[in-house]
């Protein structure tokens, strides 16, 4: 669905941001580690990108929150229903990663939810008619 460039900020001790390389797909966020300095400000293509990647999935995810305009760019913390709190930042000029990410979320529950009112209406027509036999 996307792909680009994020900052996450690391969950140590010094909370650095980190560059991501971010895959939106429809079952959630991949973050790619960038390998060795690729520090020149380039873009996705630029830089060179491990193949393992961290899983962010909407089934984990509870929200996209906090949205926040500094110097140019744009932060935002996704939060899991864990409670866990992740944050991140893109440049503000490009596409909004948050409000991306947010329509993605929400259209992934909208199906869940519809997928779930299905399942409950065929089994209880399925329970119904087995009732009456």
């Amino acid at each position: 669905m996307r792909d680009g460039l994020l900052e996450k900020r690391s969950s140590g001790l010094l909370q650095l941001w980190k560059k991501k390389r971010c895959v939106l797909t429809e079952d959630g966020l991949r973050l790619h580690n960038c390998k060795g300095g690729g520090g020149g400000g380039g873009d996705a293509t630029d830089l060179a990108w491990s193949s393992k990647a961290k899983e962010l999935r909407f089934e984990r995810m509870a929200t996209v929150d906090c949205v926040e305009y500094k110097r140019g760019l744009v932060y935002f913390t996704v939060v899991m229903v864990t409670g866990k709190e992740i944050d991140f930042r893109c440049p503000q000029d490009g596409t909004a990663w948050n409000a991306e990410i947010a329509l993605a979320l929400v259209r992934y529950k909208n199906l869940q939810a519809v997928q779930t009112g299905r399942n409950r209406h065929l089994s209880t027509g399925h329970l119904g008619s087995t009732g009456e036999d």
